[in-house]
């Protein structure tokens, strides 16, 4: 069917179908969002009016938020993961004219022609570059790619920790898949092709995790063994039963200039692996690193050695983790992210940036969560750290004790609690 008017589009937005999509993605919070999309529909017709769009749909790309195996994948290790209800959404249509154009509510519009897809130094770090990366990673693939134009709104916070960058690269992915692929990429391509956008065309070199738990969604564990080929597997557990809140806290500190100390973790733990005649510390083992403990450490420093030490601790603690969740052994689960967080402050050194000595955010946040949780639940570093934010697991019954206490410490809004949302990147309507 194809709608050819506003006040069609406008009704299809509150019908009972649209609702029945948004009731999977959200719950019993469907309803809430609604009005975001209205207002997306909005927000197009602010932007690509005055005539309305045929062939228009709607999409919609998770954050994520890592539970298992802090910076194990760029080392084809292992990592546990979940997409979270805080989503990128968009209102696309095809275009005619040649033209790629995205608005992302609050910038200004990115737009270029479909005809250059080639990689501009001048870009990086630009929602251009992801934009252009995603649709030149689908050329590659042999899809015959094609102009569109989208409104993007989103309700996942930049900085965050919940990778605003990888739910807009899967949300750009599910838009290309659908409309000049017909849908023959599946999650997981989707992921990779998000991935290359990122590192190729955006210029940072992060893991596949990110883009994988956005495009697959719900809880799973991926095995990067085979980046090529990782292996996803989604968990049977209700987390909602397990009588405890996921909270996201952010710690407030400055993002900018640290891409270095980001970079520095994955140059450090490959330097280790090919000293022992690897590309990556999975394909040698712990026992080797002890045994060449001292000339690894004269070669290259002892924080290098930390960090191989706390990949294959981490590595190891996902199997268990997922085990555990399986097994119903919640308590167990928790005791192992307790244990992934103190490995990632003493051996991964990713709380406190180098120099850092008067500003030491995240470092404040996870002692703010030990205090005001005395013992009960978890928390950890969540995700790249340094800058960004904890992960905690609070009781049920200590939620708003521990939200308020954060607040007042860190500032109103800073503790974000999450739900694990069962679908992830999906082409949610199409007219």
């Amino acid at each position: 069917m194809s709608v050819q008017d506003w006040s069609s589009l406008e009704k299809l937005v509150k019908g009972e179908d649209f609702g029945a999509k948004l009731k999977e993605l959200y719950g019993d919070s469907a309803a809430e969002n609604v009005g975001r999309y209205a207002h997306l529909l909005e927000l197009y017709r602010e932007n690509f009016g005055p005539a309305a769009p045929e062939g228009l749909a709607f999409f919609s790309a998770p954050g994520r938020t890592e539970i298992g195996g802090n910076h194990t994948d760029h080392q084809h290790g292992r990592v546990l993961a979940a997409s979270v209800d805080m989503d990128t959404i968009a209102a696309a249509a095809p275009a005619e004219d040649g033209w790629v154009r995205v608005l992302s509510e609050g910038y200004p519009i990115c737009e270029f022609e479909l005809t250059d897809l080639s990689i501009h130094d001048e870009e990086k770090n630009s929602t251009a570059a992801l934009i252009r990366g995603v649709l030149a990673g689908f050329e590659q693939r042999g899809c015959k790619v094609g102009a569109f134009k989208a409104a993007v709104t989103s309700s996942v916070l930049p900085g965050s920790g919940i990778s605003s960058s990888a739910a807009f690269e899967i949300l750009i992915g599910n838009i290309v898949n659908t409309f000049f692929h017909e849908g023959r990429a599946d999650a997981v391509e989707i992921a990779q092709i998000g991935q290359y956008a990122e590192n190729a065309y955006f210029g940072k070199p992060s893991g596949l995790m990110d883009q994988t738990a956005s495009s697959v969604g719900n809880i799973l564990t991926i095995d990067f063994e085979d980046p090529a080929h990782p292996v996803v597997r989604k968990l049977d557990v209700d987390f909602d039963a397990c009588g405890y809140r996921l909270c996201i806290v952010d710690c407030g500190a400055d993002h900018a200039d640290l891409t270095d100390e980001y970079a520095a973790i994955p140059v450090e733990m490959k330097a280790v692996a090919a000293e022992l005649g690897c590309s990556v510390l999975r394909e040698t083992s712990k026992e080797n690193v002890l045994a060449w403990l001292s000339k690894l450490r004269e070669k290259l420093g002892d924080r290098a050695v930390l960090r191989a030490l706390h990949f294959f601790g981490d590595n190891e603690r996902v199997k268990e983790q997922a085990e555990a969740l399986e097994k119903g052994d919640f308590a167990r689960f928790l005791e192992l992210v307790t244990e992934s967080g103190r490995s990632s402050w003493m051996y991964l050194q990713n709380i406190v940036p180098c120099g850092a000595n008067r500003h030491q955010e995240m470092a404040v946040a996870l002692a703010l969560c030990e205090e005001l949780l005395g013992g009960e639940g978890a928390f950890r570093v969540h995700g790249g750290g340094f800058a960004g934010t904890v992960q905690a697991f609070v009781p049920e019954d200590k939620l708003e004790e521990f939200r308020s206490g954060m607040e007042k410490a860190l500032g109103q809004g800073c503790c974000h609690v999450l739900r694990i949302r069962p679908v992830g990147g999906t082409c949610v309507y199409r007219s």
